[in-house]
Order: structure tokens, then C-alpha cells, then sequence
């Protein structure tokens, strides 16, 4: 393996030290990226860390390295030290930026710098003391330890910079600093330190993001000032008039001149299979809540996805089920629509790229492409199958992988490495509709000519970059791509589903399915509204969001925008592109042949509410780094966020009114102490619309969530269900502490709305909160003032029992799947009373036979799920059993395989 460590970058010692601790000395390579051009190639800061394996991977995240260190000692991670490193990767690095920012470039003294770390200082410090161990994971260095140790390091330097009363902080961190590996990957920080200067001199200050701290109740507060209460009462007596006005719909939604126009597309679910959890929160639902959001804020919003359709994939999986491929299209599209619909997707518009819009609009670009000179034509070699008498796409190739060796690598991927390749690369390739070996045949393809659009596409990245928001991992994968360079991309295939090649020469070939599937975003919208053009190609009037997972980047980064900019017609290109890391699920990844995880059609016979599945998927959504489904999670999650937290919160503060007030929300006479609740709660507020106009959803719903402890602690100290039976002015008081629970809760209805809508409406309607005060405002307003009358008050959750959660997770744990056998599998005929020598039947169970065994040598041909292929062969020993008895004759024992 090759450890790369450009100097003056923080992140560094923190992987020096972790390498330091590898079972295996590992040699870094300490400086930047090869010579060249920097600009968009490394990125604007710390560039160039990485580690690439010796299978080709290529490992670019400071924490993703660390952790791959601790694995070769053999320590896998736990949910304790994923939490240190998200915790890390989200509130310590930007605290740790700013503060670097103040010391070096500023010149501030060590105490002010310091003092932007207090409360993150103070929040390890409570960890240590109650844990009673000696580091964050336990009694020894975990990967936490080195993580948390390498960000803090070049602030602190030594434990003496700490403040006195962090003593068990401190002797954390001298321990730390006095291990081997650290104390070697700290001799290096004078030098990085002034690199490091260097290049923040050169950036504006880091924007220090809003401190939030879900894990820890008690976590300190930051002080609340005179004009944060005066703000909260300001906008409190505003009351609905803080709130944006409600947006009229209309249909179709096209852009408006003065008004913020915000255009969000899904990566488009591919129609060969059933999405899983992973699957969803990576795209639908994380670009669902975003729109939900925008639309409560005001904003002119067009969310639109659909099913893509085109592709080998679609082509194998017809044939292993016996359908056209339009037809298995016609299925998956139908079952992929119902799943959305359960989980409440709110698309404007869920449609499909086999339509005629799709073939207009993409033989379009491409003409335009091809105008410009920014197509080649040039030769391929590509495997064909003599046996089968076509050239093999892609996906009708498996091999081994010329990388890393994985024996059952794809024709255009390696699923090992992730490496992608070309199918004449692979060794020992086999062609999978009959295992024969194709041979390497020259045949003339189009290419994308992504060197010549190469300038234009890093001037635009610039741009985007400066004014949007791409998370992270999309910027590091794209600029792997930039890093050496463009190549020229095919973007035809020898295939007959697909959008055919408007061009002499080319027509019996289509469109590779990354060139073309891109485009269903433009098509789809086409076949919502004939007026498309004012949303595609309107950059100066629209921003646009891509939502997806993070191995869809490049294809959205690089090759689509680079079609849309070789076209030359002033096409939208994206905004922000907001990519997660992956959903994995318990110990493992999710498998629907195997029967491990949850998918999206199965998630509804669970008995848990969609909205449990929605809160529960974004609490976890991998946003800085890979996260796994718990189903003991799963219980903890619902059973004290949503049920003890957020339910409990809000069924009293409803059931008060109409217990001790019949129903009316009694007049308030605001305190000290609920003006200080009124700033707490829009501090949250703040901090929530900030997370979500930066699509950090997952914290925003945090800040959901701290609304309503603050609420709930609110209630407590005050007791209205004692001070009711009190004098005047307890009662009074009692009113007061009603009124304002209720209108905290109306304003849970409105933050909750992006994440579980059912949930939002049904505290909509036993509120009575009429729509024009159903809004997101600056803070907390008074929505519901004296007088307003609430309807019927239930509970909104329903507690999981241990019990119910385990016979789950033994359903989907794996060896449970049932198998759904393919459309044209003959069913075996029933043991029927025949006698022996019965033409009919023995006629009618070898036509049987015959046709069971044609499926089973498909399926095999196809190199299906070995489980689905076990399945069709037990069929067909079961029918020759019963052809054996028909024809009088024994039925034969199958042998065993025998040993070579």
C-alpha cells in the first residue's frame, strides 16, 4: 500500500499515527499530488491525503484511513467509536479549523483560540469522567482516541494548554501524546503548522458550524444574552405574521422571476430490482425531506425522479424472468411507485426514461454534441459470443478483476474494488447467457471526447463550488477523476434496449446507460410539463439540487455536465450535489437473495409506521461516513426520541389544554424564565434552518429533537398539574406554562413536517392549526393564541417491545428469503392418482421437464443468485421423480458431486 501525506495538513498526524500503530510498518510518502496543475485537482484544503491499497482502492477520507489502519490490527469498529469519529468529523474538525484560523493567521493568544474548543473540551472531559475508563472506547487506544488526539493536537500541543479544571481530559491527552506512534507523527508538526499558515492566509476565516450535541443531555449550554430573549420576544408577539405566507400550488410548478426557484432531482432508482433502506435514505427520502423543507419555507420547488429503465441490467433481468424487457419495466416501475408512495415521497412528478421525450431530448445532445466536434469515433475491442452470435455488453461479462482478482467481477465494474473497467480487460471472461469464452473482436463505437470539454468543465466546477454547497466526498471524487486527467468515454453499445444512435453506421447500436439515464431528469420533467425548457435551461433563474450516494458522483460531476456544457444550450447544470456515504445493515450489507435487510416492499409488513422507518433512516443517514441499521437501535430510537422525548412532549402540552382548560388556549403572561424557553427554542430554530439550507439533515432533526427536551424540562419545573389547584396566580401561572407548551408544540408540527408528515398532520388536526399559521418562521411565534380551541389529543407513537423488534431481526436477518420464482417457471405437477404408463401424463410431465430444464440452464447462463437457480433445480428433480414414477420406473437418488 502508498500512505500520501501532503505537509500542512492537520489531518496528517492523525493518520501518521494511526499507520504508526499498523501490525505492518507503512512507508508514507510525505508531499503533495504528482506535479501539475493544482486548482481543481487538489483540493482547497490539506490536499492530496490518501492511501491507495494494493488492490487499487484508493482511500481519501483522514478518518476512512485510520479506521482501515485498526482493521489490519484486527479491532473492527464499534457503535462507540463511529460515534467518536462522526462526532469528530462534524463538530470537532470546524471548531479545530476556526481556532487554527485565530492562532495562525490572526496571531490570537493560545487561551482565545482555545476558548472556541470550550465546550467540545468540556463535553470529552464529562465522557472520560463517567465512563471510568482511560480512553473514549475503553482501557485502551482505540482508532477514537487517535482520531480525536490528531484534530486536537496542533491547537493544544501539550496537556498544559488545557484549562486546569479539565483534569481528566488532561491526563487523557498526555497519555496520548506520550504513546509511541502519536509522539513520532507530532515530531513532524513545526514544519506542517507553517504550511499550514501559509494556506490559510490565502482562504477566508472557516465558518465555525452551529454547535450541537444530540449524545449528551447535559452537555453545556452556550449562555443565553439580552438580545437573543429580546429577539424571541419580538418575534413571539409577531405572532403569524413571522411566518412566510402560504404558497398557492399550482399545477404544473414552473419557475417564477424574483422568487428563489429551486429544481431537486433523486438519482434515478434503477428498474431491475427492489430498492433497500440503503437505497432510499441515499436518494429519495434524503431528497424528500430537502423538498418538504424548501416548500415550507416558501421556495418555488420542482422535485421530480423516476425509474431508469434502459441498460444490460433491465435486458438480464428480463430474460431471468421470462418478460420482455418492457414489460419487466412496466412491473418494477409499478412496485417502485407503491414503495415511494408508502414511505410519503413527495415527488411532483415520479416518472421513467422509456418514453418518447427520452429519445427526443438525448438524440438532441447528441446531435448538438456531434455538431461541435466533441464525439470521436474510434475502435473498440469488444468480446463477442460466437455461441450466442452478438457482442456482449458490459454486464453479459464476468471475469476476473486485472486489479485486485476478484473472481466475479462485472464486464464495466469491479464490486471488490470499485475500480471500473473495460469487459476486455477482465481475465478469464465468460459470456453469462452460455459460459462460453467470448473472444476480443474489434467493432466501432462513439466516444464522448471529455479531454477537449476538460477546461470548460473545471471552469465551471469552480464556479459551483465557490456558490454551492457539494458535500465533501462529491468534491474528493470528482476530483479523482480531474486528478489525472480525462479520457475519452464510449457512450454507445451493441444492445437492443436502450435509446437507439441517431447516426449512419451506428443504428443498430443505443446509448451506454450513463450517458443517456442523466438525461431522464430533462425527459421526465418534459413529460410533466411541456414547458421543461424554463426549468433545464434557465441557470440564472433556477438552482439545482442532485440528491444521490456517492458511487453515482462521477457520472453527475463529470460525464453528464460535460454533455450538457458540449451542447452549448445553456442548459442547468448543478448547484449542489449532495452525496451520502452508504447505509449498511447490522454487520453486514443488505442481500435480497440471502434474506438480510429490509426492503422497501417489506417494510410496511413490519407493522412499523412509515414515519418511524423515515425518522429512524434520517437519524442515522451516513453523512460523513458509512452508518449501519440496528434493529436494536431501531427500539432505543422510537422508544425514547420518539415516544418519551417528542410524543410525550406534545400529547401533554395538547392534553393540558383540554384537561385543565377545556380545550381554549388560556392567556399568557410571559415570565423571565419563559422568555428564556421563547430564545432556547428559536436558538434551535436558527441552528435548524442554517443545517437545512447546508442539507445537513440529519443534525437538523436533532435540533427537533432538543426542542423538545427543552420543552418537556419546561414543563417539569413548572408542574401546571399541580399549580392548576393553586390560587389566582398559580392558575394563572398554570395557564401560562399551557399556552406556551401548546405553541412550542404547534412549532414542532411545522420542523417535523420534512421528516414525518403523518406525524406533522396529525398534530396539525388535533391542534386545529389552520394552514395559514402552519409555517416556518424566524423562531417562535405565538400560533395559537388565547382562545384558540384544540381538537382530540392521542398519542402520536406506540412503544416497541423487545420481543417484536427480535423476531425482526431474526426475519430479516438472513436465510429467511423467499423465493419468487420467475414468470415462466412451470409449476410442478401435483402427485396425481395416474397409473403407471399413462400416456397423457408421461407426455404431459416431459414437456414439463423439458421446460424446467431450459429455465434452470438460463439461470445458470445468467449466472443468477445461486439460492434462485437451488430453487428451479429442486423443481425439476422433483418432476423427474414423478416422470420416473409415470413411466414405472424408480425414481433415481441424485449422487453427490464427486471429488476430482
Amino acid at each position: 500500500m502508498r500512505l500520501r501525506v501532503p505537509p500542512g495538513a492537520p489531518a496528517a498526524l492523525k493518520v501518521l499515527a494511526a499507520a504508526g500503530a499498523a501490525p505492518e510498518p507503512v512507508r508514507p510518502h510525505l508531499g503533495g499530488p504528482e506535479e501539475g496543475p493544482r486548482s481543481l485537482r487538489s483540493p482547497p484544503r490539506a490536499p492530496g491525503l490518501e492511501l491507495e491499497l494494493d488492490n487499487g482502492t484508493v482511500l481519501f477520507s483522514a478518518n476512512a484511513i485510520c479506521q482501515y489502519f485498526y482493521l489490519c490490527r484486527g479491532e473492527e469498529p464499534t457503535d462507540l467509536t463511529t460515534q467518536w469519529l462522526e462526532w469528530e468529523a462534524t463538530e470537532l474538525q470546524p471548531a479545530v479549523a476556526a481556532a487554527l484560523y485565530l492562532r495562525l493567521v490572526q496571531g490570537r493568544a493560545g487561551p482565545e483560540a482555545i476558548a472556541v474548543l470550550q465546550h467540545l473540551l468540556a463535553h470529552l472531559e464529562q465522557h472520560l469522567t463517567r465512563s471510568g475508563t482511560t480512553h473514549l472506547a475503553g482501557d485502551s487506544v482505540s482508532v477514537a482516541d487517535v482520531v480525536v488526539w490528531g484534530s486536537l493536537f496542533p491547537v493544544l500541543q501539550d496537556e498544559t494548554s488545557l484549562p486546569s479544571e479539565l483534569q481528566v481530559l488532561r491526563s487523557w491527552f498526555r497519555a496520548m501524546s506520550q504513546w509511541e506512534p502519536c509522539r513520532d507523527a507530532a515530531a513532524l508538526l513545526p514544519e506542517a503548522l507553517r504550511e499550514l499558515r501559509t494556506h490559510l492566509a490565502q482562504h477566508p476565516p472557516p465558518l465555525l458550524a452551529p454547535r450541537h450535541e444530540p449524545q449528551d443531555e447535559e452537555s453545556p449550554e452556550r449562555m443565553l444574552t439580552d438580545d437573543d430573549i429580546a429577539a424571541a420576544v419580538d418575534i413571539w408577539a409577531r405572532g403569524p405574521a413571522a411566518l412566510p405566507p402560504p404558497r398557492q400550488p399550482r399545477t404544473p410548478v414552473l419557475p417564477v422571476e424574483g422568487e428563489r426557484n429551486v429544481l431537486i432531482t433523486s438519482a434515478l432508482p434503477y428498474v431491475n430490482n427492489v430498492p433497500h433502506l440503503g437505497n432510499i435514505i441515499g436518494c429519495v427520502l434524503s431528497a424528500d425531506t430537502f423538498a418538504r423543507y424548501c416548500r415550507l419555507r416558501g421556495w418555488n420547488t420542482l422535485f421530480v425522479c423516476g425509474t431508469d429503465e434502459y441498460g444490460t441490467a433491465t435486458e438480464t433481468r428480463a430474460l431471468e424472468e421470462g418478460l420482455s424487457p418492457q414489460e419487466l419495466c412496466d412491473r418494477y416501475h409499478a412496485l417502485h411507485a407503491d414503495i415511494y408512495s408508502w414511505f410519503l415521497i413527495s415527488f411532483d412528478h415520479f416518472g421513467r426514461t422509456t418514453t418518447p421525450q427520452q429519445t427526443r431530448i438525448a438524440q438532441d445532445i447528441f446531435q448538438r454534441l456531434l455538431a461541435r466536434g466533441f464525439l470521436l469515433q474510434d475502435t473498440l475491442e469488444q468480446l463477442r459470443c460466437e455461441s450466442c452470435r452478438r457482442y456482449l455488453a458490459d454486464r453479459f461479462v464476468e471475469g476476473t478483476c486485472p486489479f485486485c482478482g476478484y473472481a466475479e467481477a462485472r464486464g464495466d465494474q469491479c464490486e471488490k474494488c470499485g475500480k471500473l473497467i473495460n469487459a476486455v480487460e477482465l481475465k478469464n471472461p465468460q459470456c453469462k447467457l452460455c459460459r462460453g469464452t467470448p473472444v476480443v473482436t474489434p467493432t466501432q463505437h462513439l466516444f464522448l471526447d471529455l479531454p477537449k470539454l476538460e477546461g470548460r468543465l473545471e471552469a465551471w466546477l469552480e464556479r459551483s463550488w465557490a456558490a454551492g454547497d457539494w458535500t465533501a466526498n462529491a468534491r474528493h471524487i470528482t476530483r479523482t477523476w480531474l486528478r489525472d486527467g480525462l479520457k475519452p468515454r464510449c457512450i454507445t453499445r451493441d444492445l437492443t434496449w436502450g435509446t437507439p444512435v441517431p447516426l449512419d453506421g451506428f443504428r443498430d447500436k443505443v446509448f451506454y446507460v450513463w450517458f443517456d439515464a442523466p438525461i431522464g431528469y430533462l425527459s421526465i420533467t418534459a413529460n410533466y410539463t411541456d414547458q421543461w425548457e424554463r426549468w433545464w435551461k434557465n441557470p440564472q433563474q433556477v438552482e439545482l439540487y442532485n440528491f444521490m450516494a456517492k458511487d453515482n458522483v462521477p457520472f453527475h460531476s463529470v460525464v453528464f455536465p460535460c454533455s450538457l456544457l458540449g451542447a452549448e444550450d445553456n442548459y442547468t447544470l448543478v448547484n449542489h450535489l449532495i452525496a451520502t456515504e452508504y447505509l449498511n445493515y447490522e454487520d453486514g450489507k443488505f442481500s435480497k437473495s440471502r434474506g438480510v435487510g429490509v426492503f422497501g416492499d417489506m417494510a410496511k409488513d413490519t407493522g412499523i409506521p412509515a414515519d418511524v422507518w423515515r425518522f429512524y433512516l434520517l437519524y442515522l443517514r451516513p453523512e460523513g461516513q458509512d452508518s449501519a441499521f440496528s434493529w436494536a437501535d431501531l427500539l432505543l430510537k422510537n422508544n425514547s426520541e420518539l415516544l418519551n422525548n417528542l410524543g410525550n412532549f406534545i400529547n401533554r402540552a395538547g392534553m393540558f389544554v383540554c384537561k385543565f382548560f377545556a380545550g381554549v388556549v388560556p392567556d399568557m403572561v410571559l415570565t423571565a424564565e419563559d422568555q428564556r424557553l421563547l430564545a432556547r427554542v428559536t436558538l434551535e430554530m436558527r441552528q435548524y434552518h442554517q443545517l437545512m439550507e447546508k442539507v445537513r439533515i440529519r443534525d437538523a432533526l436533532r435540533c427537533v429533537l432538543s426542542i423538545s427536551r427543552h420543552g418537556n424540562q419546561y414543563i417539569q419545573v413548572n408542574e401546571p398539574w399541580k399549580r392548576i389547584k393553586g390560587d389566582e396566580k398559580d392558575r394563572q401561572r398554570a395557564g401560562t406554562v399551557t399556552g406556551v407548551a401548546v405553541n412550542v408544540a404547534a412549532a414542532l408540527a411545522a420542523l417535523l413536517q420534512p421528516f414525518v408528515p403523518g406525524v406533522s398532520a396529525a398534530i396539525q388536526g388535533q391542534l386545529r392549526i389552520p394552514p395559514e399559521r402552519f409555517g416556518l418562521g424566524p423562531g417562535l411565534t405565538c400560533t395559537l393564541p388565547a382562545g384558540h380551541r384544540v381538537g382530540t389529543v392521542s398519542p402520536l407513537f406506540q412503544k416497541l417491545e423487545p420481543e417484536q423488534v427480535e423476531a425482526l431481526r431474526q426475519r430479516f436477518g438472513g436465510g429467511q428469503a423467499k423465493q419468487t420464482p420467475p414468470a415462466s417457471a412451470p409449476t410442478p405437477a401435483p402427485n396425481t392418482a395416474a397409473a403407471p404408463g399413462d400416456p397423457k401424463l408421461i407426455q404431459e410431465l416431459t414437456e414439463q421437464v423439458a421446460k424446467q430444464g431450459n429455465l434452470v440452464r438460463q439461470l445458470k447462463a445468467a449466472q443468477v443468485e445461486k439460492a434462485q437457480v437451488d430453487t428451479q433445480v429442486a423443481k425439476l428433480l422433483e418432476l423427474k421423480q414423478q416422470l420416473a414414477l409415470a413411466e414405472g420406473r424408480s425414481p433415481e437418488v441424485p449422487k453427490g458431486k464427486r471429488k476430482k
